[in-house]
């Protein structure tokens, strides 16, 4: 298998896990902070890094059915979210393609 090689990010604000503090997001990529996750509040992300994308499975959400992925981190495992691979209703499509991150499981990092 080898070893994991982990990306780290420069900017003003980045977000971790709050596990084990791996970079994940910076505050550029953020997209949108008006999501609800498993745990409370949750971001939308345009990318993020160190994560493992779990398998496709189709889950009905307050806003309509949708294919997700759970995504882990790359170096403790703690599933931090999840990743839309598609959207059935067309209003929501501008999310394929984009992760959630909970809000309860990042930390800031610098």
């Amino acid at each position: 298998m080898g070893m994991k090689y982990r990306r780290y990010l420069a900017g003003e604000r980045i977000y971790g896990c709050s596990k084990c503090k791996t970079h994940l997001a910076t505050i550029h990529s953020m997209i949108s902070r008006a999501f609800n996750g498993q745990h409370g509040r949750a971001y939308l992300f345009d990318g993020v890094v160190n994560v493992v994308e779990g398998e496709p499975n189709d889950r009905q959400m307050t806003t309509g059915n949708h294919t997700v992925r759970d995504i882990y981190c790359v170096k403790c495992a703690t599933v931090l979210g999840w990743k839309y691979d598609r959207a059935y209703e067309q209003s929501q499509q501008y999310k394929e393609g984009k992760y959630i991150l909970e809000r309860n499981l990042l930390v800031d990092v610098q």
